[in-house]
């Protein structure tokens, strides 16, 4: 037996023999067993979408559609703390008349808010609001550039979370879930689709503002999906990824070989195992080789005419919200699937003048307005707005009322979160432009009509981008997930 088993190991054939398999499959004899006696070695046909867990040799290659899509790739803006829905989107003339009286107490009881204590007084709208395009949108002056672009809006002004806190409510708004380890909808779209760019990751992230969202990476994450569908994030100043250049002393050719050798290992250790995050493994040491020369050129300003720089407010020589914007152009302009713009700072408790309504929003929307209003006329002029859907907005609103601690009010003008009412956006992808879809209350503290749930949201976008999101699946844990979790209804 040891004379065969040494024959074998020289052979490679090692996992090939009763003893190995017997040291490494019990578990799995267990699960077999399992799956026998709960009726899954039958002959019934599998689900529709459930998927392998398997990674595809070309996992990153582009797939279609489940049907026919309106879009085929997506830049998401999310302003990570939440702006204000009262200052910006939704007008409440009637919210003004009750400005500095004490909050009804029916709109306080059995509520939960994230700082609000006693009881806080109401807070009118600090924006002049104004009717714009032919479609008459409400939007307010901190947003002058947007007002320009007005037709080419969908408005959600009925939309709703489950989470008042900034970094569940990120998750729940990305993932599907409040909680740790799910997929990002950038993960499960570049899972769907794969990438039109071979030499791109199909998911890229840029950040800015300062600092990352409360709920860290997780909200670009793959949760329980290949790593190879995780969002890359990309740095707007040095290298755009770390470590994309060679080191000093190693060209090009050496590192081409140093990758083909590593891979062959790889190889090498998936034919052992059997794990598809070795193969996941190679293929993302393949794509960082050619992110080498791609990702330099796609994240290079410099070659852009003075005038779209303009348009959009760029300084070229400073890493910014602007910056990223127009980056996102020449991204989906290469044939990344889904770009991600994360913005921090948008929280206006009202305890500093940065973090207020009256000054540190406005702030916000003057560095922001320019560029977003840029991106929709650069996509719509070069023939991409058609196909390519853009979606803004925060983890959940604001509420009417002014934010109070201890029973004080605070140094500054201010709203607490609110889970109940808030503002999504979005064009491109033929949706219905100009329109808005959804009301609230007088006073902008209760969706009255078409309300939008997050995972309503999430629903519309995969439907948009030609799948059913209940059909959207991955095998996990012994039963499909999808990113709308159980619910989720398509917004038509």
């Amino acid at each position: 037996m040891d004379k065969l088993l040494r024959e074998l190991q020289q052979k490679g054939l090692e996992s090939d023999t009763r003893r190995h398999f017997l040291q490494t499959c019990s578990t799995g004899l267990g699960a077999l067993a399992l799956q026998f006696f709960m009726g899954g070695c039958g002959k019934s046909e599998p689900k529709a979408g459930a998927v392998a867990a398997a990674l595809p040799a070309d996992a990153m290659g582009a797939r279609p559609s489940q049907f026919f899509a309106k879009a085929k790739r997506v830049i998401y803006i999310h302003l990570a703390g939440s702006p204000s829905q009262l200052e910006l989107y939704d007008y409440k003339p009637e919210l003004q008349k009750y400005h500095g009286k004490d909050c009804p107490q029916e709109l306080l009881a059995g509520k939960k808010f994230a700082f609000i204590q006693g009881t806080p007084k109401m807070l009118g709208p600090q924006g002049k609001f104004g009717q714009h395009g032919q479609s008459g949108a409400w939007i307010s002056d901190y947003l002058p550039h947007l007002q320009g672009v007005a037709d080419e809006l969908t408005f959600l002004k009925a939309m709703y979370t489950d989470q008042f806190n900034h970094a569940p409510a990120q998750l729940m708004m990305h993932t599907g879930s409040a909680r740790l380890g799910r997929p990002s909808l950038g993960s499960w779209v570049t899972y769907g689709l794969g990438s039109e760019n071979d030499d791109l990751p199909g998911f890229i992230v840029l950040a800015s503002g300062g600092k990352q969202p409360d709920a860290g990476k997780s909200v670009w994450g793959s949760g329980f999906l290949p790593t190879v569908y995780q969002g890359v994030q990309c740095r707007t100043e040095g290298d755009p990824v770390l470590y994309v250049s060679n080191p000093d002393g190693m060209n090009r050719d050496i590192r081409r070989k140093t990758i083909e050798a590593i891979n062959e290992i790889n190889q090498q250790q998936y034919q052992t195992v059997k794990d598809p995050e070795v193969l996941t493994r190679i293929s993302q040491y393949e794509m960082a080789f050619r992110m080498q020369v791609s990702v330099p050129d796609a994240m290079n300003i410099k070659g852009e005419p003075e005038y779209i720089t303009s348009m959009y407010g760029v300084d070229p020589e400073k890493g910014s919200f602007a910056r990223n914007c127009l980056l996102a152009r020449r991204l989906v302009e290469r044939g990344v699937r889904f770009v991600q713009l994360f913005d921090w700072g948008w929280d206006t408790h009202g305890t500093s003048k940065d973090g207020s309504i009256e000054i540190g929003l406005r702030d916000k929307c003057r560095e922001s307005d320019q560029a977003v209003a840029a991106l929709i006329r650069d996509l719509k002029q070069r023939g991409l707005l058609d196909d390519t859907l853009v979606v803004w907005g925060g983890e959940f609103g604001r509420t009417p009322m002014q934010e109070n601690r201890d029973g004080q009010t605070l140094p500054f003008m201010g709203r607490d979160h609110h889970l109940e009412a808030f503002t999504v956006w979005m064009a491109g992808a033929g949706l219905k432009k100009g329109f808005s879809f959804g009301e609230t209350d007088d006073i902008g503290y209760y969706g009255v009509k078409d309300k939008v749930h997050v995972h309503d949201l999430q629903a519309t976008i995969l439907h948009l981008l030609g799948f059913d999101h209940e059909k959207l699946t991955y095998q996990f844990q012994g039963r499909p997930f999808r990113l709308t979790d159980v619910a989720g209804k398509v917004v038509n």
